[in-house]
């Protein structure tokens, strides 16, 4: 199986791949806001079974699939880079359920989004605002190479 972002140009109208970008952008454009298949398939001239077709057939995703991952992709960056509540990035992020963004991201990232965030220092700007990670003495004593 080859990777989502494979782009295997589509044997035809001459027009075909612009049309199928476009609507692509569209998606990178508007991630945030509620999009269907059929104002996408409308946006680039296709019919809805046709679209559907030819975009998994160029880009080896449904576009689906490919709104879900750039949601996905920006919700990460703002678990990252931001103060935001992970309800308020789900939201802004365009998932209109907590619940299947959180399922969604675990799945996605490995890590549920609270625990990514935890593990991104990206998203402290200070670093004395960072969590202190407490090692028991009694470990380091057992582990600590500088002590043998």
């Amino acid at each position: 199986m080859q990777h989502p972002m494979t782009f295997r140009p589509p044997k035809g109208h001459p027009d075909l791949i612009s049309r199928l970008f476009k609507a692509r952008n569209i998606m990178d454009d508007r991630f945030d806001q509620p999009l269907t298949i059929e104002r996408l398939s409308e946006e680039a001239y296709f019919s809805q079974y046709h679209f559907l077709r030819q975009f998994r057939k160029t880009f080896n995703e449904t576009p689906h699939q490919y709104l879900t991952r750039r949601r996905l992709e920006h919700a990460k960056y703002l678990l990252s880079h931001s103060s935001m509540s992970v309800t308020e990035i789900c939201y802004e992020v365009g998932f209109e359920s907590l619940g299947s963004f959180s399922s969604l991201f675990q799945k996605f990232s490995g890590f549920p989004p609270s625990s990514y965030r935890v593990r991104s220092y990206h998203f402290f700007e200070d670093v004395s605002a960072a969590p202190i990670l407490v090692i028991p003495s009694c470990f380091l004593g057992l582990h600590n190479p500088l002590s043998k």
